[in-house]
């Protein structure tokens, strides 16, 4: 299959919830495909584009064990007849995640920790280049001026009447094309996944200087990447049982815990037409329950 074709989404939904008093609506970007969904679709695109057009044979990304930027490159990969190599942190695994990965034909080579701190330098990455016979490298979570490019496409799929519209922020790069891309009676608000005040500056650096109106949360990341408490599940849980839209602990379940207690705080508005951008990530949930004993709905 063409890049072009099976990176053209035919329909994104959108959901109407009421959950906890709110009535708001979703955009369910986890629809689009059943493996490479979610802004991950959105994020490979231009990459993957840049990629046929100079006609590279092999893609190499970077991840976590349990990525979801993993996951999908594998899955888009096979699709558009790349091969695929993944570089993943840390001591060797397998869990669900990887087995996806490896089922959709990525190679997968695990580097210790201290050395995958080097994913960005200029040496480590021509190394990998010789190593690899020159693969089309993309960064740890698909961030870079292509990926921004392609998540500002997602305002595509949003009508105008929308003035508030909520997103996670991971690695900066949907957020950023959101901000990009939208109109000016338009505020985004984002809810930061990692630990610590710097993402703001991180996230500034990503978008346009002239563009105003977007805030990102720091307050409900549950300690930080990857983090949770018993709360966040309890969240997730009740939050699929009233809407049944299934979200992920590492995410979209933060990004709408938050989203939730704006609300109760009244710094969100009943008035406001808010949409909530799903971002995917649900392939991660069953590697999740298995490891912590949960069985939380991953579709």
């Amino acid at each position: 299959m063409s890049v072009k074709k099976f990176f053209t989404p035919d329909h994104v939904p959108i959901q109407r919830v009421q959950f906890a008093g709110l009535i708001f609506d979703i955009l369910r970007l986890d629809k689009i495909h059943e493996g490479a969904s979610g802004n991950k679709f959105f994020k490979l695109k231009y990459n993957f584009l840049e990629a046929e057009k100079k006609g590279f044979k092999k893609i190499l990304t970077f991840g976590g064990a349990f990525s979801n930027h993993i996951a999908a490159t594998a899955i888009s990969a096979k699709a558009c007849g790349f091969q695929s190599i993944g570089i993943i942190r840390g001591e060797k695994v397998n869990n669900p995640t990887l087995e996806l990965a490896i089922k959709n034909g990525m190679q997968l080579h695990f580097i210790d920790r201290e050395d995958y701190r080097n994913k960005d330098q200029k040496d480590f990455l021509n190394d990998l280049k010789n190593k690899y016979d020159n693969p089309f490298i993309i960064p740890e979570g698909g961030t870079n001026e292509k990926a921004i490019a392609g998540t500002s496409e997602i305002h595509e799929f949003i009508p105008d009447h929308y003035n508030l519209i909520t997103a996670c922020f991971g690695t900066g790069g949907t957020l950023a094309g959101l901000i990009n891309a939208k109109a000016s009676h338009q505020k985004i608000l984002g809810f930061s996944v990692l630990k610590g005040d710097w993402v703001k500056d991180e996230l500034r650096n990503l978008v346009d200087q002239e563009k105003e109106n977007w805030e990102l949360s720091i307050l409900y990341h549950f300690g930080g990447y990857a983090k949770w408490k018993q709360e966040l599940i309890d969240f997730i849980i009740e939050f699929y049982e009233k809407t049944a839209v299934p979200l992920d602990p590492v995410y979209t379940g933060k990004m709408m815990f938050g989203l939730m207690m704006e609300w109760k705080k009244d710094n969100i508005s009943s008035d406001d037409h808010i949409l909530a951008v799903h971002s995917g990530g649900l392939q991660g949930i069953e590697g999740f329950n298995k490891r912590f004993g949960f069985d939380l709905v991953n579709k």
